[in-house]
């Protein structure tokens, strides 16, 4: 199931059922594990761990040095889980020692051509990363969260569950759960109706986000629209998430200009 002209280094630890298509290069440091499967000219390095059942297309680079002028060759590691797809051209990078060292991506993601992964990031389970989607170092990525093509993260920003941006979006600020936003410098358009209906969210909880969303990113009296919000946050769990959200945010977060027709 290995290629013959493949290459693989002494030491890397690739599980039996592996394929591996030619020309591709995978470090010693490496493991690939159950079900997994490697098409052309990739190449894997450093110490990274790719789960089972994944799927990597041709000309992706996976744990490869971070593009950070202080990192000085340290061991530092990519951490993939089980049955995510990685398209053509996909740049993934390892972590550096004054971040935490590893880049982690979850369970069941989809990250479309040419999307870019900088050091230290951390990606939760079933995101959708377009075509071109790029990441700077540091930037978290919660479960459910859709990035649109061209999709520009500043370092060390956030982007909550179920958040979605548009093509195009350049985010300087951390993205609010189940939150649209859209633009560049990105605003915050409104809740992510649409996605969360089609995700079997109750009307309820949508109405709920919608009110907190008025309150925390289009209010502008924080104290009164904090107090009112965490009265809401006892009685739905995604208002209490959201609600923790915004008070845990360390650059702010993305804000709502005027109002998107979208909203009514």
């Amino acid at each position: 199931m290995i290629d013959p002209r493949a290459v693989i280094e002494p030491g890397a630890q690739i599980a039996e059922d592996v394929h591996i298509g030619p020309f591709t290069t995978i470090g010693a440091d490496v493991r690939i594990g159950r079900g997994t499967r490697i098409g052309p000219h990739v190449v894997i390095s450093g110490h990274t761990t790719l789960g089972e059942d994944c799927e990597v297309f041709q000309f992706a680079s996976i744990g490869e040095a971070p593009q950070d002028t202080g990192y000085k060759g340290e061991p530092t590691r990519v951490v993939i889980g089980d049955r995510n797809v990685i398209r053509e051209f996909v740049t993934i990078h390892r972590g550096t020692p004054k971040g935490t060292g590893e880049t982690r991506i979850g369970n069941d993601n989809l990250i479309m051509a040419y999307v870019h992964i900088a050091h230290d990031c951390e990606v939760g389970n079933h995101t959708i990363f377009s075509n071109a989607a790029s990441l700077a170092g540091h930037v978290k990525v919660e479960d459910r969260a859709i990035l649109g093509g061209f999709t520009l993260v500043h370092q060390f920003c956030r982007i909550g569950t179920h958040a979605f941006t548009s093509m195009g979006a350049a985010l300087n600020r951390d993205l609010t759960p189940y939150t649209l936003a859209s633009g560049n410098y990105a605003r915050a358009i409104g809740i992510n109706k649409l996605g969360l209906k089609r995700r079997g969210f109750s009307p309820e909880t949508v109405r709920a986000l919608h009110q907190v969303f008025k309150l925390l990113v289009r209010g502008r009296d924080r104290a009164v629209a904090m107090a009112a919000a965490e009265e809401l946050a006892k009685e739905i769990p995604e208002v209490a998430r959201f609600v923790a959200f915004v008070k845990t945010s360390q650059r702010g977060i993305v804000r709502s200009g005027r109002r998107h027709p979208s909203e009514g």
